[in-house]
């Protein structure tokens, strides 16, 4: 029958094709509206014009197995679909490497994907098509879905919609005629399968006029009730199969011969396993008495002893009332789940298993799969009702461990008291190992700084002898060692994870050693060899695989360009790093970002990222607050923001009181000295300095997200700042000779910069030192220190204040007042980001001898 009251519709689908670049449309309206039709149009006119089509259909049932309709996508595109979703998880992001493998089998140009009734799909292939459809640039993929329907809200954003609508009464008579289309108007509404179905009735010669049916079901029945008996018994048992029926499942269950369905050509498709419409399968089920359908399920389910639908046969046990199998299978079906990384999927499952017959087995493994489903609440409820379960103190335990820590405080107050329970009993050694990493995993991010040494130190004791508990012990030590004191230990912790994943065979732990090895180089101020051990990283992270891997590489990578001076290396890694991760989490994704802008901005200035993210950067975790205070109030400062980087310095509390972050100390001590130089505190720079002075000879540099020079270049910038010229000179040389030793080029140029700065207020020679650092500054592109541009105005002060003159002086010789040439220096001071005008009286010195405006 053709297609009638969908011109618009066709001419959209047509212009898609014709556009040849990827999109994602949604196509939504009621049962019957015509959502496949219009599918099969589009299908039909790709394959006219040559192009690749495949289909995927969601299913009405509970049973179907996780990833369903992408499986048949794959195994129509030619790929094996086991093969390709074959992939085991440590962690939860390691899902996006099966999303990445579907994504890089169906990347094919002018591929058409079609995906039918997606309010049907479990979680898990619901992520899959936003994946899909950010990641395809050449593929065309249509969903059709019943409206309204929440699950695919998230997806409208980046995707075109359909929305379907009944036929008009002249659309309904170019169908069925204009003897009755208004009557059959009326009672369809325009729906074209309920008109369409009524068209057939007129030609069946089962319509009457004076009797219409009034839905779709009473045409159906009528339809059924004509069919010979067996006819009719293998029409219900497979509906009760599903949509999409095994046709050998159904004649087993049945014992009745496949030909009998020859004469239900109405209710069943041309494909012979298929009802015509999913609302034509649910009026055959809905025709059945309760007796029918428990004995119809029972023969169904007794039929697929050994079939591995697992769900489909709990679904199937369930429904004749045979509970304690429905629970057996439904367990298997969530272990087929999760194995398959379809962790919602997982989860509903366990939960429903729970619902049956609740244990501490299934709770234990419900809150794994919530876990790695990012559902960290339910996680959570999983494991106190496991440990309320437990019989055993292995079981205390077990429960203890299904929680993980984590930044955030939520996870943390139920998994402190689990933990310390499970403590408590008595456990094998390899479990207490885990126990204790665990407890000092809480206790790092609880600030518990001080009880980290002995928790990690007796979990690596007891771990010995067991693989598992020894990687958790050396993640646990690992924490339990920041910054230069802990460094020595770091290493030789990384050679070991590296040791042990080589004989595990583990690439997780391998990246991990090598990840642990390059953060420790970089604090050291060996940037050459931390460069060196990125090939090995990037072998485990591709070995690893997926995305988050990947941005592991990306955000080491970028510090080093950073600290290396390849600014624009940096800045392209740093961003892709960022994009990799914001979809997978965000916390940590917008956290590295922004270290790397803060380090780029003390030589490019600040981005257009940077400043977004300085004015709004989400709520970080607790421990984090205080670094994030003082990281956006160095940011906005460098940006001429002096009153907005004020008010979130004040935020950061009493000095005395600061905690910063075990493996940030450096790095926030630095953003301190910086911001409080930059805003003429001295008094709270006076407190900072000595805290900072203690660390003389180091890095600042925090967990490989970004390097802020040696800690002396920090120094002598306060000194300066102080008015302390021969202090800030020696600390100042000394910046200089670590950062061209650590082969950070960048901050050597500007150690020298403010080197200069320091000398010419000292009033020693500084021409020398001022030529090397504008060498290095041009070379480099260091545009912080070379594209500001000032006013006629300020350019004719800054040479004033070059002099030598003070404020009043000015004020004498461009016949100004003394409040305006204050606020004239003040302005100078913001726009280059310096602090004192001797740094003015440098920069004055290698920048343009005009000003902006002439």
């Amino acid at each position: 029958m053709r297609v009638v009251g969908r011109g618009r519709e066709l001419a959209a689908a047509r212009s898609w094709l014709a556009a040849e670049t990827g999109r994602l449309v949604l196509c939504a309206g009621e049962p019957g509206i015509g959502k496949t039709r219009l599918a099969q149009e589009l299908a039909g006119h790709a394959l006219a014009i040559g192009r690749e089509v495949v289909w995927g259909h969601c299913v009405e049932t509970a049973g179907a197995p996780a990833f369903w309709p992408w499986r048949q996508v794959l195994k129509a595109a030619g790929a094996d679909p086991d093969l390709v979703l074959a992939h085991d998880a440590e962690v939860p992001q390691d899902r996006f490497r099966v999303f990445d493998a579907i994504a890089a089998v169906l990347d094919r140009d002018g591929l058409v994907i079609v995906v039918e009734d997606v309010h049907w799909a479990d979680e898990a292939s619901l992520l899959v098509l936003a994946h899909l459809a950010t990641q395809l640039r050449n593929v065309l993929l249509f969903a059709t879905f019943r409206d309204p329907c929440p699950a695919v809200a998230d997806l409208m954003r980046s995707a075109d919609r359909i929305d379907l609508h009944g036929l008009s009464p002249d659309e309904v008579a170019e169908l069925v005629g204009t003897e009755h289309a208004a009557t059959i108007t009326e009672l369809t509404s325009g729906n074209p399968l309920f008109v369409t179905e009524i068209a057939r009735a007129v030609g069946d010669g089962t319509w009457r006029a004076d009797q219409p049916p009034r839905s779709v079901r009473d045409i159906v029945t009528a339809r059924l009730s004509r069919l010979c008996p067996d006819a009719r018994e293998l029409v219900k048992t497979a509906a009760l199969i599903g949509r999409d029926f095994d046709l050998d499942l159904a004649a087993r269950a049945s014992g009745l011969p496949i030909s009998a369905l020859d004469e239900a050509t109405t209710l069943i498709d041309a494909t012979g396993h298929r009802f015509v419409h999913a609302l034509t399968r649910d009026a055959v089920e809905a025709a059945l008495t309760p007796a029918e359908r428990r004995a119809l399920h029972r023969r169904i389910a007794e039929a697929m002893t050994s079939s591995t639908r697992y769900a489909d046969v709990a679904r199937h046990w369930n429904a004749c009332g045979e509970t304690e199998e429905a629970r057996t299978w439904t367990i298997r079906a969530a272990q087929d789940a999760v194995v398959r990384l379809a962790y919602e999927e997982g989860v509903r499952l366990y939960r429903a298993a729970a619902e049956l017959d609740d244990s501490h087995e299934i709770q234990v493994a419900l809150g794994r799969a919530a876990y790695f489903a990012g559902d960290l609440a339910g996680c959570v409820q999983a494991a106190q009702r496991a440990a309320e379960l437990a019989s055993s103190p292995e079981q205390i335990a077990e429960a203890a461990l299904v929680l993980e820590a984590a930044p955030g405080a939520g996870v943390n107050a139920v998994a402190t008291p689990l933990c310390d329970n499970a403590l408590r009993q008595d456990v094998r050694p390899a479990t207490r190992a885990r126990l204790l990493a665990q407890r000092s995993h809480l206790a790092f991010y609880r600030g518990e700084q001080h009880r980290l040494d002995e928790l990690s130190r007796e979990a690596l004791r007891l771990a010995r002898g067991d693989d598992r508990a020894l990687a958790e012990a050396l993640h646990a030590r690992q924490e339990a060692c920041p910054g230069p004191a802990g460094r020595a230990e770091r290493l030789d912790l990384a050679t070991e994870m590296i040791d042990l994943a080589h004989r595990t065979h583990s690439p997780r732990g391998a990246m991990w050693g090598s990840l642990w090895r390059i953060h420790a180089l970089v604090e050291s101020g060996e940037l050459a060899a931390a460069q060196e051990e990125l090939p090995a990283l990037k072998l485990a992270c591709e070995r690893v695989g997926g995305q988050v891997p990947l941005w592991h590489l990306d955000v080491v990578t970028a510090c080093l360009a950073q600290a290396q001076g390849r600014f624009a290396e940096a800045q392209e890694v740093g961003r892709r790093a960022y994009d990799r991760m914001r979809v997978i989490e965000r916390e940590p994704a917008s956290g590295a970002y922004f270290a790397l802008q803060c380090g780029l901005s003390c030589h490019l200035g600040v981005t257009e990222d940077g400043l977004a993210l300085a004015r709004h950067f989400h709520d970080p975790p607790p421990r984090f607050r205080l670094m994030s205070k003082l990281t956006r109030a160095f940011l906005l400062l460098r940006a001429g923001f002096r009153d907005e980087a004020l008010d979130f310095y004040r935020r950061s509390g009493p000095i005395a009181e600061w905690d910063l972050p075990a493996f940030f100390v450096l790095p926030g001590l630095v953003d301190a000295v910086l911001v409080t130089s930059g805003l003429g505190l001295t008094e709270d720079l006076r407190l900072i300095l000595p805290r900072l002075a203690e660390f003389r000879g180091e890095h600042a540099a925090g967990n490989g997200v970004a390097y802020m020079g040696p800690v002396t270049l920090a120094l002598g910038r306060g000194h300066l700042a102080l008015g302390d010229h021969e202090q800030a000179i020696t600390d100042l040389t000394a910046a200089v000779d670590e950062a061209s030793r650590a082969g950070a080029p960048a901050f050597a140029a500007e150690a020298r910069w403010h080197l200069a700065a320091a000398l010419r207020a000292a009033g020693r020679d500084a021409d020398a030192v001022h030529r090397a650092a504008d060498r290095a500054i041009r070379t480099l592109g260091m545009t912080a220190f070379t594209t500001t541009e000032l006013s006629g105005r300020e350019h004719e002060v800054a040479s004033l204040v070059t002099e030598g003159m003070t404020n009043r002086q000015i004020a004498r010789r461009l016949v100004i007042s003394e409040r305006t040439a204050q606020n004239h220096v003040q302005h100078i001071l913001t726009k280059l980001g310096f602090s004192t005008r001797s740094q003015i009286a440098a920069w004055m010195s290698t920048a343009p001898s005009t000003s902006a405006d002439g």
